[in-house]
């Protein structure tokens, strides 16, 4: 019988007390590959990828072949010391599931359960993917070939949320999640006693000078009625008050909800740097780090569909959101590969990252119950 609540809870529990970062996740994959070898074999192939090694792909074989439907949960935890006090806290140091990626995998086994006992029409493609926090994982699965012989014609993926109610299922036509871009920028200039500041240069007011500057983007390059995010969150300079600071450091993110307001302000970024080096007589060395974090872009008619038979069903709660300025690696995978992100609700008063983040487990039955569903629909669709 397909894993059900029952099972799933203490599954979950399980994987919250085992958080690993990304691209280390192999205490998590072996876990993942235990429970996978106890589900019927009879339509499953299991793959390893040698290029992303804490990454697992599944193939469900429907009837036909000409047709793949993709699933992908990501498994990666945060770098965040819990202080939740659950008897299944992490008992990994300074790691947990900060993000809910343990809530992810325990849906996504929970409908490949379904499916490894209810033989789909089309193959099925799982995708067990490491490093979404930190490393572009979307993005290094899929450029490692590991998917070009089980590539899939329509991907999906949640991501769960604390502010809806336990098992709500969230969606919205066109874009859910902004892309993201690092900015992490390194100042040289010259140190120096504080009496004498004309002997030096002084890169704590080049760095005031240039978080300022960056901050006037969205206020003053950015359109009104769309919306953009430049956020520094970072700044160290100097050791003493004494002394005149010859380096400094600035680490930060872009936010946008389309890949090309992404790119406008990562232009203004290098503009205004360039200017603020010019002016400043310093060095600045600037890396804006995009990766795999590009906008999740929802697929009209997919999207449409899947939010077509959310509603129509009595028992989804489904909710019409907004689009959120997190990021997501789905985004990379999603400009591949047409499909649908959707948030499902886990009724949490604390947010997403937070080292007191516990979610409702009763919304995984209902993610899964939800999803088995409609995977089965659009399955069905290709007959």
């Amino acid at each position: 019988m397909a894993l059900q609540q029952a099972e799933l809870i203490p599954i979950y529990q399980h994987l919250h007390q085992i958080p690993e970062l990304g691209l280390e996740e192999h205490e998590t994959q072996a876990y993942l590959l235990q429970l996978i070898s106890q589900m019927p074999q009879d339509f499953l192939t299991v793959k390893k990828v040698a290029a992303v090694p804490t990454a697992l792909l599944v193939k469900v074989s429907g009837h036909k072949h000409d047709y793949r439907i993709g699933y992908r949960t990501d498994i990666d935890g945060l770098p965040v010391t819990e202080a939740t006090d659950l008897p299944f806290a992490s008992k990994h140091p300074g790691k947990m599931h900060a993000c809910g990626h343990d809530i992810h995998m325990t849906v996504a086994l929970g409908i490949l359960s379904y499916f490894a006992e209810n033989q789909p029409e089309t193959d099925m493609i799982f995708l067990f993917q490491p490093a979404e926090e930190n490393a572009s994982g979307g993005k290094r699965l899929y450029e490692s070939g590991a998917l070009d012989d089980w590539m899939p014609d329509e991907i999906f993926a949640f991501h769960d949320n604390p502010d809806l109610p336990a098992g709500a299922i969230g969606c919205r036509l066109g874009t859910l999640f902004a892309g993201t871009c690092e900015i992490h920028a390194h100042l040289t200039g010259k140190s120096g006693h504080a009496a004498f500041p004309h002997n030096a240069n002084d890169m704590v007011v080049a760095g005031s000078a240039l978080v300022q500057q960056l901050q006037t983007i969205v206020s003053r390059n950015v359109d009104p009625i769309q919306s953009g995010v430049v956020t520094l969150g970072h700044f160290t300079a100097g050791t003493i008050g004494n002394v005149i600071a010859g380096e400094a450091q600035i680490d930060g993110t872009i936010r946008a909800l389309t890949q090309e307001m992404n790119a406008h302000i990562q232009r203004r970024v290098r503009t205004i740097t360039e200017g603020i080096a010019l002016a400043y007589d310093c060095n600045i060395d600037l890396t804006l780090h995009q990766g795999g974090y590009y906008p999740v872009e929802n697929n009209d008619a997919i999207t449409a569909d899947f939010i077509d038979y959310m509603q129509a069903k009595d028992d989804v709660n489904f909710i019409e959101t907004q689009p959120a300025m997190t990021g997501e690696d789905f985004g990379y995978l999603i400009q591949q590969i047409p499909g649908t992100m959707f948030w499902l609700g886990v009724d949490s008063p604390y947010s997403l990252h937070s080292e007191h983040m516990v979610p409702d487990t009763s919304a995984i039955m209902a993610g899964v119950n939800a999803m088995n569903g409609f995977l089965t629909h659009r399955n069905e669709l290709q007959k």
